[in-house]
């Protein structure tokens, strides 16, 4: 609560939402997670730890939203996030996007259809809670592989790869 709320205080001025999740101890990072003695909360303390979130971030002006949990907090003032928001998107770019809910995401997730432009194992952060990297020798083998002046994140085509021209963009 204490780091939650120092965070907050330093940067209300600079936005007017934060969205939260709870860890989800996915079979790929529970090894991970355990070793530090983490463990899974019960729904009673996720409600407890939202709530008291909300509170904070009320204080300060903030809206408080969760990102793909199917915990229902509504109850508690804390909506369902769209991490992808085509609202937010269109009144920052001044176009309307025409777009429905992602299919590929999880159920309660409620992003608007996108692209994901990212690759696995390519994070050199480290976090021990994250599903997108298996282990820290892919990642530098990946990062190797880098070049700034070729147009993907972590690779060279090679023959058999197939490119396509996405409709629709």
């Amino acid at each position: 609560m204490k780091n939650f709320n120092e965070i907050v205080s330093e940067l209300y001025d600079y936005t007017s939402k934060c969205i939260i999740s709870f860890v989800t101890f996915y079979p790929k990072v529970r090894k991970n997670l355990e070793r530090i003695g983490a463990y899974e909360i019960t729904k009673k303390q996720k409600i407890e730890i939202a709530h008291r979130f909300y509170e904070i971030a009320k204080e300060h002006s903030i809206q408080l939203e969760t990102c793909a949990e199917e915990l229902e907090l509504s109850y508690y003032g804390i909506e369902r996030a769209r991490c992808i928001d085509p609202d937010l998107i269109g009144e920052l770019s001044g176009k309307k996007l025409n777009v429905g809910k992602d299919k590929n995401q999880r159920k309660f997730c409620g992003c608007a259809e996108s692209v994901d432009i990212g690759a696995y194992d390519t994070c050199l952060h480290g976090c021990i809670y994250c599903y997108a990297n298996r282990n820290t020798s892919s990642i530098k083998i990946n990062l190797k592989q880098y070049d700034v002046n070729y147009p993907l994140l972590c690779s060279n085509l090679v023959d058999g790869d197939i490119v396509k021209e996405r409709s629709g963009v």
